[in-house]
């Protein structure tokens, strides 16, 4: 095979030629492959059986599963020629370490127990899920629905707003320059992509701004369109959330009970659209910003029409069985802290019910109530939503929200950045259906009713040992000069352990110059206290002598379903989406 070249224009006038190195498998895969051949040149398919035990830990695994391996890296490499038919020599071995469908290195299936509470889960939460771009000026559609809900998001937020006519429902952003899409658009898109992901539930949270008619039509709306998949539980309120596996492929409603209609002496909520509006609401989140108190739209404007039991009024159940009241559909009820947090998180009560905190409110929570935190989110769902003033959708660091048993972490998904890169990598957990279930201590009191503290520094529990043997695929999916006009890139990997603050690490390899098919062979130590909460973000970089180093790649993976071994690591964009050919080589074992 001749050998392949780049070549670079140097100042305009003459070329760099660099030699493009082929692939070749590092040393441990090598010592595998003549380990388990006994110094062979054929691994068959007992051999790669005894492989796959004994050193990826695929305890399940048989020896079809082996075969079949055999036989889809014979597929895919059909254009060589095959000496066996049922072996793999040592080029196809190092083929199929690097295919992340074949060797992945998370579990692909459902596999938690899904038939507890819903309270029991972190559940994949949307906030303004409606919204194209920023939170102020961008459109509303339905689009950001169907792309959020083919990712597996099970928790889509809609605000409702009269129209100008005031005789339909728009959904906007409200008090903002945001264009509205007609609720029927919406509830149309969720009908019908809710399950394409996922067969797990979807709960729509509303954020009502609506009168007592333009409330009644949403009933109609949403049992039209809905039908049998709509859930809304047959008594006034719930004592106790039902599971994801009973309510698949149900759509469920979650906002404020409405008591009778008032309108607000300064006519805010009639009047979702404004330049004198957008400038109020500006100043209040400039405000909330150095350390008023912060509402979200979903916990303002109604603190007349709040009620955090949400069971105010006796006629709840008198409406006709054909056509059941806005209320009676609301399956879980929220509320918001209208006498104090403290009061909120200790109040016992037989219902169950979501409380919506906005992230500054989590962190001051967490600081002052932790375990009361923890406590409250055992029987009810807490919902965490992004500060008003994040007006360009970026997010807030989630894992406050996660240890302290916060289910419903609502991100802007049509956004990117690092913490939604870690949100897309707790969610890829549990076969990336949009439900995790919680680590048992969220849930487990003690002796003595004690609760789990994230504050109380715990003894190391296990280490995550982490080498990155390589990577590739950069030179398929991007033009030879993208990362440098002169010369091949210059790729280093970051590794980040992301959990309780004692957990917190990162680390990275070193820098190795033009090479598009890097060989880093390097190993990390991270010594771990919560290992049930940890996520390891991967982040790949090209140097940059002299501006900041280019993005070559990311990914963040939960530590909880890591399998050990030699596994294929795919990389994504700056936006969560799948690179076609860039992935890393990287082996996991636990101490």
């Amino acid at each position: 095979m001749g050998s392949s070249y780049n070549y670079y224009r140097m100042f305009g006038c003459f070329n760099r030629k660099f030699k493009i190195r082929e692939t070749e498998p590092p040393p441990d895969v090598r010592d595998a492959f003549f380990r388990y051949t006994g110094k062979g040149i054929q691994m068959n398919a007992d051999q790669l059986l005894r492989y796959l035990v004994e050193v990826q830990g695929e305890e399940g695994c048989t020896i079809k599963d082996a075969e079949q391996i055999i036989q889809h890296v014979a597929s895919r490499r059909h254009h060589l020629i095959r000496r066996l038919n049922h072996s793999l020599e040592l080029d196809d071995f190092f083929f199929y370490l690097f295919q992340d469908d074949l060797n992945g290195a998370i579990k692909s299936q459902v596999h938690h127990d899904m038939t507890a509470p819903l309270q029991h889960y972190f559940i994949y939460t949307g906030h303004n899920s409606y919204l194209t771009g920023n939170q102020l000026s961008s459109d509303c559609s339905e689009i950001p629905i169907v792309k959020a809900l083919e990712r597996g998001v099970r928790g889509i937020e809609l605000d409702l707003w009269p129209s100008s006519g005031k005789d339909n429902i728009h959904v906007l952003h409200g008090r903002t320059l945001t264009t509205p899409v007609p609720l029927l658009k919406c509830l149309k898109a969720i009908r019908d992509h809710a399950f394409v992901k996922s067969p797990y539930p979807v709960i729509i949270t509303l954020e009502d701004h609506l009168t007592p008619d333009l409330q009644a039509k949403v009933a109609e709306m949403v049992i039209q369109i809905f039908g049998e998949m709509l859930y809304y539980p047959q008594s006034e309120c719930l004592e106790e959330f039902p599971s994801p596996e009973g309510l698949k492929n149900r759509i469920i409603l979650s906002t404020k009970p409405p008591k009778e209609y008032l309108e607000s002496k300064n006519q805010r909520d009639t009047s979702p659209v404004g330049k004198d509006s957008f400038r109020e609401d500006l100043l209040k989140k400039e405000k909330s910003e150095i350390g008023v108190e912060d509402h979200d739209t979903d916990e303002r404007s109604d603190s007349d029409q709040d009620d955090e039991d949400g069971d105010t009024s006796n006629d709840q159940q008198s409406s006709q069985p054909e056509a059941p009241k806005y209320k009676s559909l609301i399956a879980v009820h929220a509320g918001k802290a209208k006498h104090g947090l403290k009061r909120a998180l200790r109040e016992e009560s037989n219902k169950v019910s979501r409380l919506s905190l906005s992230e500054q409110e989590v962190v001051r929570a967490a600081e002052n109530y932790g375990t009361d935190l923890v406590r409250f989110t055992q029987k009810n769902i807490l919902r965490v939503y992004p500060k008003g003033t994040r007006v360009t959708s970026s997010n807030f660091k989630p894992m406050t929200g996660w240890m302290h048993g916060a289910q419903m972490v609502a991100f802007n998904m049509q956004g990117y950045g690092k913490s939604l890169w870690m949100m897309h990598g707790m969610f890829r957990s549990n076969g990336s259906c949009g439900y995790v279930k919680k680590p048992h201590f969220l849930m487990d009191k003690g002796p003595h009713n004690e609760v789990f503290d994230p504050k109380v520094k715990l003894p190391v529990k296990k280490t995550l040992q982490v080498r990155v043997y390589m990577g590739d695929g950069w030179r398929l999916d991007f033009s030879h000069t993208h990362f440098d006009a002169y010369s091949p890139p210059d790729f280093y990997t970051k590794l980040y352990l992301v959990g309780v603050p004692a957990d917190t690490r990162k680390k990275k390899t070193r820098i190795l110059e033009d090479d598009w098919c890097p060989v880093w062979d390097e190993e990390f130590n991270f010594p771990l206290t919560v290992p049930e909460l940890a996520l390891l973000r991967i982040e790949v970089r090209e140097y940059d002598m002299s501006e900041k180093d280019d993005f070559g790649g990311q990914t963040c993976l939960p530590v909880s379903e890591l399998r050990t071994g030699i596994r294929s690591v795919p990389l994504y964009d700056k936006k969560g989406h799948k690179m076609k050919s860039v992935r890393l080589l990287m082996r996991f074992q636990f101490l």
